[in-house]
């Protein structure tokens, strides 16, 4: 029976020796050099005969266990009292790995991030104008209702294709049944002498959303002129227009 070996791709010899230290679960600090060199040999052997190119580099760091193996092997020289202790033969090989270690987590950090790249939009940047240059400019100075109103059916023309059209709006107000100055002669009258109503009440008084819409321009703009004023004693209680001075519709 044929023996099948799987030899993945690795980026360099430190990398199948992080792979290898992994898979034996051994301590990077405590490497048995033995096993790692037989296994590292075997890759290199199975490698060349799979046909896949093996970089001078496999071949150093496999020279470089090989030394280290056979340093190991020879008998411990007693250290005298004065003498400095030998150093570990597998230290050098330990620090390359652990620097490596290093740069392959950045790697794969950046690799990761630059995936998600495609998934994130960002900002052109923009010059933010000095807020406070023109403060006693009116900026409502030129804007009309009827401005408003062009504006609001541009923006159903341009979305009209994302709407749920059961429930919108139509695309466009048809100025000619309710007219804005109508409606504001309508509810100054309603609201003549300091009178009171509450704008539920207004509003679902309107038989349809194109009058609500209308009804609501006309409160905005009768309040504009202090003819009536908007009362809430706090957030979300109803909301009582009451009438401040008589209106002609001029």
């Amino acid at each position: 029976m044929s023996l099948n070996i799987k030899i993945e791709n690795f980026e360099g010899p430190f990398d199948l020796l992080l792979h290898l230290i992994k898979k034996n679960e051994m301590d990077i600090y405590d490497i048995k050099i033995y096993e790692i060199t037989t296994q590292y040999l075997n890759y290199i052997n199975n490698m060349k005969e799979l046909d896949l190119e093996v970089t001078s580099e496999f071949i150093v760091i496999a020279a470089t266990l090989l030394e280290i193996k056979s340093k190991m092997l020879l008998p411990k020289q007693i250290v005298e009292e004065n003498e400095e202790e030998e150093e570990d033969p597998r230290q050098e090989l330990i620090n390359k790995l652990l620097e490596y270690k290093k740069f392959k987590q950045v790697a794969d950090y950046l690799m990761n991030r630059e995936a998600t790249v495609g998934f994130m939009y960002s900002k052109k940047p923009e010059i933010i104008e000095d807020i406070h240059k023109d403060d006693n400019v009116d900026i409502l100075k030129d804007v009309t209702i009827l401005k408003l109103f062009n504006i609001y059916n541009d923006l159903i023309n341009t979305y009209k294709n994302k709407m749920n059209t059961e429930s919108a709006i139509p695309k466009e107000i048809v100025l000619d049944k309710f007219k804005i100055e109508d409606k504001m002669v309508e509810i100054s009258e309603k609201l003549k002498n300091g009178s009171t109503i509450g704008f539920s009440k207004l509003v679902n008084s309107c038989e349809d959303k194109i009058e609500a819409i209308v009804t609501f321009l006309a409160l905005l703009e009768l309040i504009k002129l202090r003819v009536i004023s908007a009362i809430q004693e706090s957030n979300f209680q109803e909301i009582y227009l009451e009438g401040v001075k008589s209106y002609d519709g001029q």
